[in-house]
């Protein structure tokens, strides 16, 4: 199963680390990694800049809008993001439990599963199963030629 592991953001990456705090997360975070590779377990996996940095796209009333960032509930934000193949829910926890963290403030991962074509039912006929397949193939040789 595939499994989106969402490190959810925190105020003091909203705000910026020193460049002590950036080096030793990212010397734990390199090691943690490798070790999802070497496991064959992560399929990808990205850290997000601040807010500060984005912008939003509202839908509602009227024409789509955008605002800015910062924006202000930083448990609201997502700092970065892993897509883990594993054999269960229970393996992605071990491996979730294993993120390296800063104990000076809480910070949390949520893990969610990934719909996979057979999770959707009859209701994915078999003309929007072909399409959904041929979508993933191009994708696949898009990818692969990048």
């Amino acid at each position: 199963m595939r499994v989106m592991v969402i490190v959810n953001g925190n105020e003091q990456a909203e705000a910026g680390m020193t460049a002590a705090e950036k080096e030793k997360m990212y010397a734990a975070m390199g090691k943690y990694n490798e070790e999802l590779v070497k496991a064959g377990v992560m399929l990808a996996g990205e850290g997000l800049h601040p807010t500060s940095k984005g912008k939003r796209v509202v839908f509602g009333k009227g024409a789509p809008r955008v605002v800015d960032g910062p924006f202000t509930e930083a448990k609201e934000v997502i700092g970065g993001f892993w897509l883990w193949q594993v054999k269960n829910m229970d393996e992605a926890l071990e491996w979730a439990r294993r993120c390296p963290s800063e104990q000076n403030f809480e910070s949390n991962l949520e893990l969610r599963p990934v719909y996979e074509t057979e999770d959707f039912g009859p209701e994915l006929t078999p003309e929007l199963r072909e399409k959904e397949e041929r979508l993933r193939a191009e994708l696949a040789e898009q990818q692969h030629k990048a």
